[in-house]
């Protein structure tokens, strides 16, 4: 599933195709993807200008002039795709979004685990989606105190609380196991005994690792793209992501990088290192 990093660059990318093009139709080629298209879904985004395009989490929202915000999740195999000629629609493109200008935004997604809904401005914050989502974890208020605070009494291991979205928002499976590499920091450690200079270093590794793979254009794993089409290259810089076997980058452990399974996910750690 595409994560913050991943979310954040499509953002970046109809950003630099869309602001201020106007809607001029909508192809809605199937009645649902994960959830069903809302009623009039296409009518309501035909004629609207587009305001401004934002994240919240793993959800790219898209401002429209009359208050309506277009709520987008990519799932797991989902692709935002933008396009400057006529698109002959293939299986799996299941919306299609043509401006004045002559773009054409197509939503593809194979597995159909994304979703597209409406919400409006005045609602956003309180959307169902929406409104259990944490902190973002590259805001100024994301720091060792506040990690401190919300990870005080929580008897999970830390890389399971990273991973809830009501903690930290955004955060998966990859930059997790990243980030706790980087602050030497257990995936096995229980969330509560994070406090202190440990949820200092990891808030540093978070935002470091989280800035990095954005400046990469994130990690293409199986079937992420950007909205050129074109592949992510932070998956070259994983530190010990998929990485099973193979020499720890930053010790001289005879043990190279372990996996261990935590709630059905695979961890991918150096256990000389990590503590």
């Amino acid at each position: 599933m595409p994560e913050l990093p991943e979310v954040e660059t499509v953002c970046r990318g109809l950003r630099g195709k869309l602001l201020g093009k106007r809607i001029e139709r909508v192809e809605v080629r199937r009645p649902d993807l994960r959830i069903p298209f809302p009623q009039g879904f296409a009518a309501r985004l035909a004629g609207r200008q587009i305001c401004s395009i934002d994240r919240r989490a793993k959800y790219i929202l898209v401002h429209l002039d009359d208050g309506t915000v277009l709520i987008c999740h990519l799932g797991m195999s989902g692709r935002l795709l933008v396009s400057d000629v006529s698109v002959t629609p293939g299986k799996h493109d299941h919306v299609l979004i043509h401006t004045d200008s002559g773009e054409c935004i197509v939503m593809n997604d194979v597995r159909r685990f994304g979703l597209m809904t409406l919400s409006t401005e005045s609602e956003l914050e309180s959307h169902p989606l929406l409104a259990g989502l944490g902190l973002e974890p590259l805001s100024d208020k994301f720091d060792g105190a506040y990690l401190s605070s919300v990870l005080k009494g929580r008897r999970t291991p830390i890389k399971g609380a990273l991973l809830d979205q009501r903690v930290l928002a955004g955060v998966g499976n990859i930059y997790a196991c990243e980030a706790l590499y980087h602050a030497r920091v257990s995936p096995r450690r229980l969330a509560a005994s994070v406090s202190g200079r440990r949820a200092e270093r990891l808030v540093l590794a978070i935002k470091s690792v989280l800035k990095a793979a954005i400046a990469a254009g994130g990690s293409s794993l199986r079937d992420y793209v950007q909205t050129s089409g074109e592949l992510g290259y932070f998956q070259h810089n994983w530190a010990v992501y998929g990485r099973e076997g193979q020499r720890c980058p930053d010790c001289d452990c005879e043990v190279g990088i372990g996996r261990i399974v935590q709630s059905g996910r695979s961890t991918f750690l150096c256990p000389t290192r990590q503590r």
